[in-house]
């Protein structure tokens, strides 16, 4: 673990707690099977001492339950005290499998109704406990996240009521826009990539790459995208392109501009593998498409790297892509809900994040800088120069988290 010398001397500012929402449990169940983990090997100096009891415990979870009336109102219930305690709330708004009854009819949650239910938690929890921070890992409005003509400014404004609130850091990942955090100047904001997983998920998966920059690519799809694709290809010491979306700007389809063309900037990619990086997969015509231009230019690996599959229409145009050998792996993380169907796919990896989203939780709650998480450059470097020397890189032994 990173900074692992500075955790062990350092006291924490409250006994952890760790809150999963309805919908988040699955990752939630596995941030917590780390923290104790960490907890029961790490020597922290103040481990034994009795004035922290609850340091090292057998788990981490707090308890609370958002029962909805017939009305489909609700309400948040904490089935144990929070006063005192250093309060982590994770939560998925994206995760739409979760139901509740409406006078007589089945809803599925939306955003909106998580982001209430999480509301409702911090209003129940407040003036208790020692400090709330949330984990947001897909931003609540993150993609309306600045405003054009008569529109809402709904993530900044969703930032601004949580600190109100009494939220005092604010964690999530691949933000859309991490400018947004402008809205909120005196409270935390951390927006953490997965460059590293995906990166490790890659060479877990695929044993004879060659990564350097005759033979491998790291394209963004957008311009939005550019900067992630270039720090990944910094890292891997390889070339970076982009692909423009030319859109029809007189029509608005769905919310937004429908896509005339894609226009691809960039060197040959012929008989090169190529790594497409993206915050997320929402329905995944531009995704497809862009894989689809560069097996037309020759490409001769397809590899696609977002951070979030919504996959909003399905996963029926991406098996069709694949039977049609646009792409060849297609790897997500698993901070946001995934059908089931998905992981079944012979195309598909995850990048798991909860042994990363778990030291983040006991940094903070060490109150110890998070650079050291942040900046993953070494820890590319370190699992790519096992891989390049073809040892196994999943050796976790040097390599930090």
């Amino acid at each position: 673990m990173a900074n692992l010398l500075e955790l062990e001397k350092a006291m924490p500012v409250a006994p952890l707690k760790l809150i999963a929402m309805k919908g988040a449990e699955n990752l939630g169940n596995r941030i917590n099977n780390y923290l104790v983990d960490f907890r029961k090997t790490i020597n922290n100096a103040y481990k034994s001492d009795p004035a922290l009891q609850g340091y090292v415990e057998d788990n981490y979870l707090f308890e609370v339950n958002c029962p909805r009336f017939g009305s489909g109102e609700g309400k948040a219930e904490l089935k144990e005290s929070a006063r005192g305690k250093d309060l982590f709330i994770l939560c998925d708004v994206t995760n739409y499998s979760i139901t509740y009854s409406m006078n007589g009819h089945t809803n599925h949650m939306s955003p909106d109704d998580h982001y209430q239910d999480l509301k409702r938690v911090i209003a129940a929890a407040n003036g208790k406990a020692h400090r709330i921070n949330v984990i947001m890992p897909f931003l609540y409005e993150g993609r309306q996240h600045k405003r054009s003509g008569r529109e809402s400014l709904d993530c900044a404004y969703m930032l601004e009521e949580l600190a109100e609130m009494g939220v005092k850091n604010f964690i999530t990942f691949d933000a859309h826009d991490p400018r947004v955090m402008n809205a909120t100047p005196l409270s935390g904001f951390d927006s953490f990539s997965a460059n590293y997983q995906f990166a490790r998920a890659l060479l877990h998966s695929e044993s004879d790459m060659i990564i350097d920059k005759d033979h491998t690519v790291v394209i963004s799809p957008d311009e939005g995208a550019l900067n992630r694709a270039i720090y990944m290809a910094s890292v891997l010491g390889v070339d970076t392109g982009m692909f423009y979306k030319r859109r029809d700007y007189t029509t608005i389809v769905n919310g937004k501009n429908p896509i005339v063309a894609h226009e691809f900037l960039g060197d040959n990619v012929e008989d090169k593998d190529v790594i497409i990086i993206d915050d997320m997969i929402s329905s995944g015509e531009s995704m497809i498409d862009t894989a689809r231009q560069l097996k037309e230019r020759h490409a001769k690996r397809v590899f696609i790297c977002c951070t979030f599959g919504l996959f909003t229409n399905g996963l029926e145009a991406f098996d069709k892509a694949y039977e049609k050998m646009y792409f060849d792996k297609l790897i997500t993380t698993n901070l946001n809900y995934r059908i089931p169907e998905l992981l079944k796919r012979p195309y598909y990896t995850e990048a798991d994040m909860s042994k990363f989203s778990a030291s983040i939780i006991d940094f903070m709650n060490h109150d110890i800088s998070l650079m050291g998480a942040m900046t993953s450059a070494d820890k590319i470097q370190t699992i790519l120069k096992l891989y390049n020397e073809r040892k196994n890189p999943e050796i976790e032994e040097g390599i930090p988290l």
